[in-house]
């Protein structure tokens, strides 16, 4: 089933207020998939087949996905829902590679293309700090211009400045770069950006892992054997990573699956990962679009099924799923809380990249608002790190029911409801 195809979904209630216990949903739908379900709920992963054929899942039958996701995130990390307080910087939006999903990056020269130098970029941190921020994030494009050593200084300049913050910096593309300039192997290169106060890494760049996927969407990215080479190099010197999914575009459910595969099988390997952030891709004003190889999809059931798919494939492996309100808005974010996420990403102060492909849902959300989002959904909040070690336990608050207008996916104004942007 291609994804181009989805029904429009906007009012969700249908799913995510049916009545109908787990139990009644499972004996309700096609007993293939009941199986599947049952089976994950009953700690055995769906396949890479079966993991696909969920991800199709649509009406009725995504309501007993989204409920089986919820029953086992309930079981693997209970009723808290995490946050970290975080400054992002994107430092430069020169780039060169050419990817056909994104509207960030600028040739040098072109009148918009900027390359934020030191003293703003600690200006940018110190912000951070002074508004409760305990991680900064760095990504950029890939600048022909880098220094051999311009990643190490930027590390070093910011981690000599502020000690105290989590630098989590630099995507797999971005190493192999830099790598390549400073003339190193990726594990020598990853132990001196370490060495000089590199905390994590974002696992971004990630997109699908397939390489005929990844040559349409960008003829110049790293391909899928140095993406997994680069993360795995890190993990060997203890410097964990996240991992993404880019859905939405070109793919198939089967794609997806793969590529949820190959993460958990690494996270096998390594025990790596700290998260899995399923990333919907934003077309408005991106190449891919505008040379009409992807047509816009409706936000909703799509999304449903990924996040909860996502959480029945990597059972037992990596326990935190992550939403994207910047991708895909407060109230969409809120919902998938319902459908096996237990973490609602950072406060962001700034993201470049997600604007400039055309999201809507703002660059910053304070942290009385990813609450208040938390709440709604009849959940705990909780303030973490970036390696999820708990900063702001909050006793023990009991969640509550979910507010009824979280399912109406209509655009609310932000003053009125606690959301900004729409879905």
């Amino acid at each position: 089933m291609s994804f181009e195809t989805e029904p429009n979904a906007d009012d969700l209630s249908f799913l995510l207020q049916d009545e109908r216990s787990l139990e009644k949903r499972l004996a309700d739908i096609e007993p293939a998939t009941a199986v599947i379900l049952e089976r994950a709920i009953g700690g055995t992963p769906p396949s890479v087949d079966e993991g696909a054929r969920l991800l199709g899942l649509r009406g009725r039958d995504l309501s007993t996905l989204v409920a089986a996701a919820d029953h086992c995130r309930r079981e693997d990390v209970g009723d808290v829902v995490t946050y970290v307080v975080n400054r992002n910087i994107n430092w430069t939006n020169i780039c060169f590679v050419g990817c056909k999903f994104c509207a960030f990056a600028h040739l040098k020269g072109d009148e918009e293309a900027y390359d934020v130098p030191m003293e703003t970029v600690l200006a940018k941190v110190a912000e951070g700090v002074e508004r409760g921020a305990t991680e900064v994030c760095m990504q950029g494009g890939i600048n022909p211009d880098l220094p051999a050593d311009g990643y190490f200084k930027i590390i070093e300049a910011v981690h000599q400045a502020f000690p105290q913050i989590h630098i989590h910096a630099y995507s797999p593309m971005e190493i192999m770069y830099g790598a390549r300039r400073a003339g190193m192997d990726y594990p020598t290169y990853l132990g001196r950006l370490k060495a000089l106060g590199l905390g994590s890494l974002p696992g971004t760049a990630a997109e699908i892992l397939d390489d005929e996927i990844r040559e349409i969407l960008s003829h110049k990215k790293l391909d899928v054997a140095t993406w997994v080479k680069i993360i795995k190099a890190a993990h060997a010197l203890d410097v964990p990573t996240t991992s993404t999914v880019m859905y939405g575009h070109i793919e198939t459910p089967l794609h997806i699956a793969r590529h949820v595969d190959l993460l958990r099988t690494i996270q096998r390997e390594t025990g790596g990962f700290t998260e899995f952030v399923p990333l919907r891709f934003i077309w408005q004003n991106t190449v891919l679009y505008r040379e009409g190889r992807v047509r816009p999809i409706p936000q909703g059931e799509l999304d449903l099924a990924v996040y909860a798919t996502s959480r029945l494939m990597l059972r037992g492996l990596i326990d935190n799923l992550q939403t994207s309100w910047v991708k895909i808005g407060h109230q969409l974010a809120t919902l998938t809380l319902a459908a096996g996420c237990n973490d609602l990403g950072g406060t962001l102060m700034e993201e470049s990249i997600s604007r400039e492909a055309g999201a809507d849902a703002g660059e910053f959300t304070s942290v009385e608002e990813l609450q208040g989002m938390i709440r709604a959904a009849g959940r705990i909040p909780r303030q973490r790190n970036t390696l999820y070690g708990t900063i702001e336990p909050l006793g023990d608050e009991q969640p509550e029911g979910p507010d009824d207008d979280i399912y109406d996916l209509h655009e609310q104004s932000h003053a009125t409801s606690g959301w900004s942007g729409s879905c």
